[in-house]
């Protein structure tokens, strides 16, 4: 017996060499991924039923309890009998694969077991069998998504191989020489079959290990050049968003060449091939087209497939994606190869979740475009409730000038002019530089004060330098505005409105104060936030300037009012530099 047990040492090293190299192969990684189909079955039932093959012709023939053959069996003895690790490999399958697997990894096993002969080959075909499909059944019972773990997979090998002694002395003739090679085998065959299975389930686990690392790998560097590309594809598809894009992609990918077009022509391409796949030029490869056309995702892993119009071409291999925006095909993402081993597994899956992320970040850029021509038109509705209410009172005032003093008329229309045209350059654009808003400012209080000479004063403290610093229109004239208008109803002398405009290393702050009567506390939190209904004014300018401000800088764009009843008012905001 202790003779034995080096020898199955041996054969279950072969085993487990086997098992290593499949653990290579694409196609038994993938079905260790659980991915199992029919085909993917199919598969592991050749390769376990082999398994079970292979350990009958290196099986070690038995008589008694003597060793009488050690090297490759072709055929057994009709008195003698086999101790291999036939077992090991049917109950992996069936463990792995399920009862389907089992059952047929038994049948091949097994049937080749019987051909073999010795006392045993009915026993040993049976219990072949009735291991798969009991493994099968464990496997798909006990198993944890599809994972068995090596310590069931142990337990499972060493009851299987006690079961199939029990199945040698129940069935085997003549019964003393099946009671004797029990005696023989049994504790050997037991043991070496759990260190086998434990041995296999560690590779097992290599690999989903493997798998998880290549996987988090692969999403990880998804979400890099997720990230890196964003500000880019935010813009949409244009050259220059979509150069930066496969520079970055061409960067942390293993592609050898990057292309992205837009339904019509190549806008940008990166590496290999630049001299004939050239931006602003149709697609080179009737593969674009056809992926343009059918909205899939086409690899090519020879250079006939992707048909460039150039022969000399060195891209032989390469994956085109459709990029999407609501279900229509705007684009193509194109990964390229010169050589198509290098177009793996890893890089397909990593460019068809580059290309979801593009996709969904396309339909970012159309959103947030959207939004923002919804805001500008907001804002651009919000200047035009700005209505200079004062004109008729303007007219009249400078009708009345023309007869009695004529050069003040003319200089007012002067500033009635530029007061119009501040506003007209206020409606079309998002910002203008302030001396534009301070010259607006100027021609209202010129007319202003033409109908009321020295009822107040105003005051300028502006910093110097700041004077081509952009700032959204309207917003400096209504405040001073609502200062005249509303501040100076009770007081009677020494009206004053002060206009005071800094900076500092990143904002612009601007303020409007009077001296004037204040507002009531009761009124103040709602001005700027909304209009109201008061005999003095609805607050909508207020209003309108904090909706702006908002929406041109976010949160940037602070805007506040201070004020107490009999000391006068503050309205300032703050905006960036």
């Amino acid at each position: 017996m202790f003779s034995l047990l080096p020898l199955m040492i041996e054969r279950v090293g072969v085993l487990i060499i086997v098992a290593f190299l499949l653990s290579r192969l694409k196609a038994f990684r993938r079905i260790v991924r659980n991915e199992n189909g029919l085909k993917e079955k199919g598969i592991l039932i050749v390769i376990f039923g082999l398994f079970g093959v292979i350990s009958n012709y290196t099986g070690i023939e038995i008589h008694g309890n003597q060793i009488v053959h050690e090297s490759w069996l072709m055929g057994v003895e009709p008195a003698n009998a086999i101790a291999n690790t036939r077992v090991m490999g049917v109950g992996i399958g069936g463990l792995l694969g399920g009862p389907l697997v089992g059952l047929g990894a038994g049948l091949v096993a097994g049937g080749h077991r019987y051909f073999l002969g010795g006392f045993t080959a009915f026993a040993c075909a049976v219990s072949s069998l009735l291991a798969g499909v009991a493994a099968g059944w464990i496997g798909k019972r006990y198993s944890r998504n599809g994972i068995v773990s090596p310590w069931l997979a142990v337990f499972v090998g060493m009851l299987l191989e006690a079961f199939q002694m029990g199945v040698i002395l129940l069935i085997a003739e003549p019964r003393d020489l099946a009671w004797e090679l029990v005696r023989t085998i049994a504790v050997p065959m037991i043991c070496i079959n759990g260190l086998g299975n434990l041995l296999f389930m560690f590779i097992i686990q290599t690999i989903l290990r493997e798998e998880e690392r290549t996987k988090a790998l692969q999403t990880y560097k998804a979400l890099q050049i997720a990230d890196q590309t964003l500000p880019h594809f935010r813009q949409g598809l244009n050259l220059q968003s979509c150069k930066e894009a496969a520079l970055i992609i061409h960067r942390l990918t293993g592609a050898d060449a990057v292309a992205i077009t837009d339904s019509q022509q190549v806008l940008a391409h990166v590496g290999t091939a630049l001299d004939h796949h050239t931006p602003l030029h149709s697609p080179a490869t009737k593969l674009t087209r056809a992926v343009l056309e059918k909205g899939i995702i086409i690899t090519a892993r020879k250079k006939e497939e992707i048909n460039c119009f150039r022969s000399d071409c060195p891209l032989q291999a390469a994956v085109i994606l459709p990029l999407r925006v609501h279900d229509t095909i705007v684009g193509t993402l194109k990964l390229y190869f010169e050589h198509p081993s290098r177009l793996d597994q890893v890089e397909q899956e990593l460019a068809e979740g580059l290309a979801r992320l593009f996709s969904t970040q396309l339909e970012l850029a159309e959103a947030e475009q959207q939004t923002k021509l919804l805001q500008d038109a907001e804002i651009k509705a919000l200047q035009a409730q700005i209505n200079p209410h004062f004109l008729f009172n303007a007219i009249n005032t400078i009708s009345v000038l023309c007869r009695i003093d004529p050069e003040k008329a003319r200089k007012l229309l002067l500033k009635l002019s530029v007061y119009f045209r501040s506003n007209l350059q206020g409606a079309r654009h998002m910002l203008i530089p302030l001396e534009k808003e301070l010259e607006h400012v100027g021609a209202y209080l010129s007319l202003e004060q033409a109908r009321f000479p020295n009822k107040y004063t105003v005051l300028f403290q502006i910093e110097p330098g700041l004077e081509q610093v952009p700032i959204p229109p309207f917003t400096l004239q209504p405040l001073v505005e609502n200062s005249i208008r509303h501040a100076f109803h009770k007081v009677q002398e020494k009206r004053e409105v002060n206009i005071h405009i800094f900076s500092d290393e990143r904002y612009i702050y601007v303020s409007v104060a009077d001296n004037g009567e204040g507002i009531p506390a009761d009124r103040l939190p709602k001005l700027g936030v909304k209009a109201v209904s008061s005999e003095q004014g609805t607050g909508t300018a207020l209003h309108n300037i904090h909706a702006r401000l908002k929406g041109i800088y976010g949160e940037e764009g602070n805007f506040y009012i201070k004020s107490e009843q009999g000391s006068g008012t503050e309205v300032a905001f703050r905006i960036l530099k």
